[in-house]
């Protein structure tokens, strides 16, 4: 291979990219997580931590030309409070940057930024400012500020072999069935576990089932083994596009046997929670309605 060859973004993809990004900002302080998860943590005076994440929606790429503007400031933010909640966290504060055709009529903006307040007034984040640039795609960035108590943060990195895998609700076909404009944010679900249990790692699902839960194993050194027919599909969808569409935002988590026992016998429980398969030492595997185990690979959405 010639020295002088460029290596181009789609060479080394969404995650390679982020590789070079942890590499070029290493975090030395101890009470910050820094790029790897889904939100930054770093330390207030009180016993709080802040989180801070920042997520972007594009036309054609997260929704399609025509779309709702309603829906995609909606989504948007649903993006941001996604994240926030994937960390055991509550969302707070936010700056919104929209990039926008200067023809737009302001009825588009308007109804936009209203989907943007529809979901801010429902989990009472602050909409506290944000920037405006010429645009000939309408992009919408949120940057989101939460808070979680010290010692209820819940990372990527922290999965235990022997731990049991659980999700919040059903996966695949969320483009077709219109779930990826209208999700709720799992918030509540993901405070009912950081309150009452011990959550060992959790991820929210943005790219596909096989791939978050891939991030958690490989942050953690670890691997997972999961059940198709205990995996919860959206009406109508395949195996593959549970594993693999992305867009579901619910929440992948582990907790401890003796955890996850405890929140199987809770009798009247305030949500609906999946357990689908178990951590362990290594590999990456599915074990079929027939009984085979195959090899699961770490494939979904892609950016690059």
């Amino acid at each position: 291979m010639p020295r002088n060859k460029k290596k181009l973004v789609k060479e080394v993809g969404e995650f390679g990219f982020i590789a070079l990004l942890r590499r070029m900002f290493p975090i030395a302080n101890k009470g910050i997580v820094g790029i790897g998860d889904d939100a930054a943590v770093f330390n207030r005076i009180n016993a709080q931590k802040l989180l801070f994440t920042t997520d972007m929606v594009i036309e054609g790429v997260h929704f399609k030309k025509g779309t709702d503007p309603l829906k995609v400031g909606y989504k948007a933010l649903a993006c941001n409070i996604s994240d926030i909640a994937a960390m055991g966290g509550i969302p707070k504060y936010a700056l919104v940057s929209l990039g926008i055709s200067p023809n737009k009529e302001i009825k588009y903006v308007h109804a936009l930024y209203s989907g943007i307040k529809q979901l801010a007034d429902k989990f009472n984040v602050l909409i506290l400012g944000g920037d405006t640039v010429r645009s000939g795609k309408l992009i919408v960035n949120i940057a989101l500020i939460g808070e979680a108590n010290q010692g209820k943060i819940v990372k990527r990195s922290t999965a235990k072999a022997g731990d049991l895998i659980f999700v919040t609700g059903e996966l695949g076909n969320s483009f077709k069935s219109g779930h990826h404009l209208n999700f709720i944010p799992r918030v509540k679900e993901s405070q009912y576990l950081v309150q009452n249990f011990n959550p060992t790692s959790m991820i929210d699902i943005s790219d596909g089932l096989a791939a978050d839960l891939g991030h958690i194993i490989e942050e953690s050194g670890k691997g997972a083994v999961i059940y198709e027919e205990k995996i919860p599909k959206r009406g109508g969808c395949s195996l593959q596009q549970a594993l693999c569409d992305g867009e579901d935002f619910e929440l992948v988590f582990t907790l401890s046997e003796s955890e996850a026992k405890r929140l199987l016998n809770v009798r009247k429980k305030a949500f609906r929670f999946f357990e689908i398969g178990k951590i362990i030492e290594e590999g990456y595997f599915l074990i079929k309605k027939c009984g085979t185990k195959v090899e699961l690979k770490k494939t979904g959405f892609k950016h690059f």
